[in-house]
């Protein structure tokens, strides 16, 4: 049976406006209903379709960001202050919370969300596949949904901010140190922690948005992808859940399976253009790739500061793996508040990068 280009338009946002009806926590009742949803319209498609269950923490994903820029800007507002009278105990003070800053954040990154032994909880992921072979392309795009009291581009510019406040004071301390006036140095120091860490400490998890944006979209996207794509068994789906509480759901599946490709789905704007985002040069000959066969203009970037996505969780168990995603800079100032809602998405552009992930695997049954 074919369908009719507006009939995978229609398909796209319907799916969009099913999976958007309401908030996707992590391992909430709304997110179990749009996963039942996904699945059903895979089993439509001929998919085999299965829950894998992981267990993981979700101490990390709710209160880890907010901790350590909490840290790093009472150790640079803590060294500003003796370095004056004290310039030793200063620099001292400045070393030890850069390492208790290093090592939280080693502790809480990475896997460190699937073993860290407070909060623990479970979740599950929604994996779809055809034919007995384990798939080495898989389309994924997360279900789950949050909201916090930033968007994502005040956090995104909160963790640059904060991060030259560290490298202001670690220049301060040298100069400090070697008897040279700091003073405008550490106060620019002062200044940028607190207000990059105002809104890094902000970055508590709620449950208060829709998640249309993120991510929504991005699922509608995979589904019109894995619905219209070529019956065969070279490629998977998944739809992970706990995106948004660490890459939990794709640090339990990448970790359970060799390396292979993943294309990440994560947000589909209205308006903009498709955006390609990696994790780095070991990612080049997929996203050369991709920019061959998207047939439309394309913005290359790496992984802006501050913001991870599930193909990072993919790439750092190395696998090939990007984000794709619709938009312009804009679109993340709606991303984890109330604004993220089917009011401000039309669903305008999901058919289209849906046709990319097409043309992306046709070419991936080759390549891989």
């Amino acid at each position: 049976m074919t369908h009719s280009a507006d009939d995978v338009e229609r398909s796209g946002v319907r799916h969009l406006r099913e999976i958007a009806r309401e908030p996707r926590a992590a391992g909430s009742a709304g997110e179990a209903r749009a996963r039942a949803y996904a699945a059903g319209v895979l089993r439509d498609a001929g998919f085999d379709v299965r829950e894998e269950t992981f267990e993981y923490s979700r101490f990390p994903g709710s209160y880890g960001t907010p901790i350590i820029g909490a840290l790093l800007v009472v150790t640079v507002v803590s060294a500003a202050v003796l370095a004056p009278n004290n310039p030793i105990a200063s620099v001292i003070v400045l070393a030890l919370g850069l390492i208790a800053a290093f090592v939280g954040a080693r502790a809480m990154l990475g896997d460190g969300v699937l073993h860290n032994p407070w909060m623990r909880t479970s979740g599950i992921n929604l994996v779809a596949t055809r034919g007995s072979a384990e798939p080495r392309v898989w389309l994924v795009a997360h279900l789950d949904s949050k909201s916090q009291p930033v968007p994502s581009a005040v956090r995104v510019a909160g963790v640059i901010v904060l991060s030259t406040a560290v490298i202001l004071a670690v220049l301060a301390a040298g100069l400090t140190l070697a008897d040279v006036s700091a003073r405008m140095v550490w106060w620019a120091a002062v200044v940028a922690a607190v207000v990059g860490g105002l809104s890094v400490m902000a970055s508590v998890v709620g449950n208060d948005s829709l998640g249309a944006l993120d991510n929504a979209s991005g699922v509608a996207a995979v589904l019109v992808a894995a619905t219209g794509a070529k019956a065969g068994p070279g490629f998977g789906v998944l739809l992970p859940s706990a995106e948004e509480l660490g890459l939990a759901g794709a640090r339990a599946f990448a970790a359970a399976r060799p390396p292979g490709i993943a294309l990440n789905c994560d947000g589909v704007d209205d308006n903009g253009q498709l955006v390609i985002m990696h994790s780095g040069k070991s990612q080049t000959e997929l996203v050369e790739m991709l920019v061959r066969e998207a047939r439309q203009p394309v913005a290359v970037r790496r992984m802006p500061p501050g913001l991870l996505t599930d193909s990072s969780a993919f790439a750092e168990k190395g696998w090939k793996a990007v984000t794709l995603s619709h938009g312009t800079a804009a679109s993340l100032r709606r991303v984890h508040t109330r604004r993220d809602s089917l009011t401000g998405l039309a669903g305008d552009a999901i058919r289209a990068v849906g046709d990319v992930l097409i043309l992306a695997m046709e070419c991936l049954s080759i390549w891989a």
